[in-house]
């Protein structure tokens, strides 16, 4: 049972031989455990931060990426469901890297199609702002090696809709954690 459940995971990150690439995903912006800062908070729902997208960068995509995709989810919103912060879809293949404030919808950036959508209700980057009283939040930031150039989602899809399509699209994901709370 171990070693089926260590050679899903091994597939999953892209490759079962100790040769291949694992995804990774990194940020100048937020490291990993720690909190997030006050630039990358929402500006809304009572918090007032700069609410900038932070830079991404990822390597390590395994043989058979198309495109990418990148999310923010906060697993422990108090909503039944989470709450999704940003969806953006079908960045090109040869595509490593998001600058920071990318997520926003007047960014100019040829490397993707839109904006993406959050739960909110806006397009684009939606920054963490959890209820006064709450734990600190976790924040998923994660990117998607995808098998398809383009998912079967429009720019006005939900972050559910993106989530949908990428679970039967996802060649490999990574994951960094920020935490944030007030």
């Amino acid at each position: 049972m171990r070693k089926l459940a260590f050679a899903a995971a091994m597939l999953l990150a892209g490759g079962a031989s100790g040769s291949a690439a694992q995804l990774t995903l990194t940020s100048s912006d937020i490291k990993p455990g720690a909190r997030i800062a006050d630039e990358q908070v929402a500006n809304g729902f009572g918090c007032s931060g700069g609410n900038v997208s932070p830079a991404l960068s990822w390597s390590g995509a395994p043989k058979g990426t198309k495109s990418f995709a990148i999310s923010v989810y906060d697993p422990d919103a108090p909503t039944g469901s989470g709450f999704w912060h940003w969806a953006m879809f079908d960045i090109p293949a040869n595509v490593t890297s998001l600058p920071k404030n990318a997520g926003d919808p007047k960014a100019t950036l040829p490397s993707r199609r839109d904006p993406g959508n959050n739960d909110a209700g806006t397009q684009g980057y939606f920054g963490p702002c959890p209820p006064k009283g709450d734990k600190p939040h976790h924040y998923h930031l994660q990117v998607f090696a995808v098998d398809v150039d383009k998912l079967d989602a429009d720019a006005s899809a939900t972050p559910a809709v993106v989530g949908f399509n990428l679970h039967f699209h996802t060649l490999a994901k990574a994951t960094l954690i920020g935490i944030w709370g007030r």
